[in-house]
């Protein structure tokens, strides 16, 4: 089969343009083109009201050969390339080793956890969380009565703070052993719509990922892994090689407990502070790395549509709008958008009592009123927090310490009109748009909370945004604090073997580790991961 990239067809086209536009582009006969699949498909949406789709698509041809060698070094025509996943090694039949230990069943966990199934290697999962229906229980505890459960919530529990997300299922992350495409057909077999394997920018929505995450916990209980919920790991034993290192031993677990265990991924998501902590005690080696704090900005999701789709607004090929903003200020700081959720909700997020943090999420039919969207400033060590590898966790505290008090000591969110920020006022009402965070909001100004830099970014970049989306600086747009958890605060540094830089045998990935930023990097990552574990494992490393 061959690979065709880049066909234009309008947004109302019939079935049959597209055979005739594939036919058309390679100058070849109808009949000769015996059959086709929708490898992709986006939008260009630069002309608003005259949006296009973009294809790319597999064909199989009568001549293939004849095609290729009339389109010599055509960029968008070459061979469909194998995307089938393939297992770097394989445990012997009948293996009885130590199994190997996954910490963390977000994402990252989830697809470590699968993949050393699928190898024959039966994996131990511990989380600190629930299972997912019981750990929804606990997370709508917060938004609806304002009870926090420090264990079971959007960040910890069965699969992770992308379960109470967008769902995104995109990443900028250089692919070539299609590992994104394993991650997505098994998304597919465990309830995932179709559409994800060809959409361009693809995702599912919380209350599918629910299902999901269960699926696949099925599926890897039936290959012999096993879970171990509410289960916390308070330490790591390691122990000296005759060399001289360290390597993992085991783990001490919140029960009193001791797991045996020589070789662990660290799958822990970027809010596990204790264990970050735990860590450095040990001699882990940790450094502190770059992320960003902000807000959540939220508009009516029909105006978001009509600035960037015109009259195609509304088009259910089109569905709700999406935006990606940047902006460089004078003060030598970037605002840009993070985690845009279209027709979705802002959600409480906090792991920690007596702190608020904001995240987005939403559903797959993406249907709520408001868009919303992380806007936040990005820092770094250097210059922000110089204080050590935590120190990035004790700037995130601070500012979460300081938006649970200004939203009023009862985890409400601190909240401000755009209108009232640029001009240097508190809110005290609001205006046409209604914040969707809960369980509240209380209108204040965000300069309590937020370090004057970042106050002092958003002044100068939300103008210029307004001329790029009309109405983004709508005076009653309104902007909920704090986004402090948009990546993780330290690096878990580790080698080309994935494995720690001085523990050896043990495993930090995904994005916790820092080496991921939403689900689709962090499942890639996880992968990635347990290949390294089996090969270890099998000497092959």
């Amino acid at each position: 089969m061959l690979r065709l990239s880049g066909l234009h067809l309008p947004l109302d086209h019939t079935p049959e343009a597209l055979p005739e536009a594939i036919a058309k582009r390679l100058g070849i006969a109808p009949a000769e083109l015996k059959s086709h699949s929708v490898y992709r498909r986006g939008n260009d949406a630069r002309r608003r009201n005259a949006i296009q789709l973009v294809y790319t698509v597999d064909v199989a041809l009568a001549d293939e050969a004849a095609v290729l060698a009339r389109f010599p070094g055509d960029k968008d025509l070459r061979p469909t390339p194998d995307m089938a996943y393939h297992f770097p090694v394989t445990a012997p039949a009948g293996w009885n080793g130590l199994r190997p230990v996954v910490i963390g069943a977000g994402p990252c966990g989830l697809f470590a956890g699968l993949i050393l199934a699928q190898m024959g290697f039966r994996p131990i999962i511990l989380d600190r969380g629930k299972v997912v229906r019981q750990r929804t229980k606990d997370t709508w505890g917060l938004w609806r009565r304002a009870e926090l459960n420090p264990d079971s919530n959007v960040q910890f529990g069965e699969g992770g703070a992308g379960t109470f997300s967008d769902g995104k299922l995109y990443c900028r992350v250089k692919d070539p052993r299609f590992l994104g495409r394993k991650v997505l057909e098994e998304f597919v077999k465990a309830g995932a719509p179709d559409d994800i394997l060809w959409e361009a920018h693809p995702h599912i929505g919380t209350f599918r990922l629910v299902t999901m995450v269960e699926s696949m916990r099925a599926t890897i209980e039936a290959l012999g892994g096993e879970y171990r919920w509410e289960t916390r790991v308070d330490d790591i034993e390691l122990e000296r090689t005759p060399d001289g290192n360290q390597r993992v031993r085991g783990l001490h677990l919140g029960d009193g407990s001791f797991l045996e265990a020589d070789h662990v991924v660290l799958a822990v998501g970027h809010s596990a502070r204790p264990t970050f902590e735990m860590l450095h005690r040990r001699g882990v080696h940790i450094e502190a790395k770059p992320f960003a704090i902000g807000v959540r900005i939220e508009h009516p999701q029909s105006w978001i549509d009509r600035a960037r789709f015109g009259r195609c607004a509304g088009h259910p090929d089109l569905g709700a709008a999406a935006y990606s903003l940047v902006h460089h200020c004078s003060n030598g700081r970037s605002v840009y958008s993070f985690c845009m959720c279209p027709g979705g909700r802002v959600v409480a997020a906090t792991s920690e009592e007596g702190r608020v943090v904001t995240n987005g999420m939403s559903q797959y039919s993406r249907a709520e009123f408001n868009a919303n969207s992380g806007l936040v400033v990005a820092i770094d060590p250097a210059r922000d927090y110089p204080g050590g590898p935590l120190a990035g966790i004790a700037l995130q505290r601070h500012w979460e310490d300081l938006a649970y008090v200004a939203g009023g000591s009862n985890y409400h969110a601190p909240g401000q009109r755009v209108g009232d920020l640029l001009a240097g006022r508190a809110s005290m009402a609001l205006g046409e748009v209604i914040p969707s965070y809960k369980p509240g909001v209380k209108m204040t100004d965000l300069s309590e909370c937020l370090p004057g830099f970042v106050i002092e970014a958003f002044r100068e970049a939300l103008p210029v945004f307004g001329r790029q989306i009309a109405n983004y600086d709508h005076p009653d747009a309104v902007m909920t604090g704090v986004e402090t958890r948009t990546s993780s605060p330290v690096r878990i540094t580790r080698g080309k073997d994935h494995q720690s830089l001085n523990v050896a045998r043990l495993f930090p990935a995904g994005e916790g580790a820092g080496y991921a930023g939403g689900i689709l990097s962090a499942a890639i990552d996880g992968i990635k991961s347990a290949e390294a574990v089996a090969r270890s494992m099998m000497g092959t490393a």
